[in-house]
């Protein structure tokens, strides 16, 4: 699912509220990155990360990563935070998708 601008814009105002839930460390974009990032978004649909100055990653570039890697989009990385979305696969926890059409 791309997102258009209307739909981004939405997803990054909800989402200026939220506090990060993780960070990219030295290590990367590691699979325990990726699968907090996976459980996260399960749970939430949007989730907001940052990005440490020791990672070696910009935050654009672990957002790109990171959704690739777990099915996300990417909707937003400013500085050294990300907003990633993606629609729960669990009816009961669908609160955006409804409003992202």
């Amino acid at each position: 699912m791309k997102l258009t601008s209307k739909q981004r814009a939405y997803l990054r105002g909800l989402a200026n509220s939220l506090q990060p839930i993780s960070q990219v460390g030295k290590g990367g974009i590691t699979e325990e990155v990726c699968r907090t990032a996976d459980l996260a978004l399960e749970a939430r649909e949007l989730i907001k990360m940052s990005v440490l100055e020791t990672a070696g990653v910009t935050a654009r570039e672990a957002a790109d990563m990171i959704a690739e890697k777990i099915g996300a989009e990417s909707v937003a990385a400013i500085g050294r935070k990300f907003v990633l979305y993606r629609v729960s696969s669990k009816e009961e926890n669908r609160k955006i998708s409804s409003t992202v059409k």
